[in-house]
């Protein structure tokens, strides 16, 4: 089978080289321009240390990170209150539901289990007459 996009050449037409034999490595290697010049030291970086995320105002910054601070836990508590609140019938059944305990669950459970063998037995008599 034979390579469907490509040329069809014979890999072994040319000569090749036997596995011991190795390249012809060059006597001298090049040395590259910037290893020639003279190392040159790295520029300093000076000034006041500035906090990060600010808009590097000094003292006036931290009044405004505090307000900004101040209204999001505004913001914050104003979203609790508002999902604290029952507004229908679902919500008000998902926040009793919410109060269960395991021990709660599991009991109502049983007596949904005890009323259903119940009306079970009841239908059978009924059948069975």
């Amino acid at each position: 089978m034979g390579n469907l996009c490509g040329k069809e050449s014979d890999h072994f037409a040319t000569p090749g080289r036997r596995l011991d034999a190795t390249q012809a490595q060059p006597k001298t290697a090049s040395v590259p321009a910037a290893a020639s010049r003279p190392s040159q030291p790295p520029p300093k970086v000076g000034g006041p240390p500035r906090t990060l995320g600010g808009s590097g105002g000094g003292a006036g910054s931290s009044s405004a990170a505090d307000d900004a601070r101040r209204k999001a836990a505004e913001a914050a508590e104003q979203r609790a209150k508002q999902a604290s609140t029952t507004s229908g019938k679902l919500s008000s059944q998902l926040a009793a539901q919410r109060k269960q305990t395991r021990t709660d669950t599991l009991k109502e459970l049983s007596e949904t289990q005890l009323r259903q063998r119940d009306m079970d037995a009841s239908a059978d008599v009924r059948n069975h007459n």
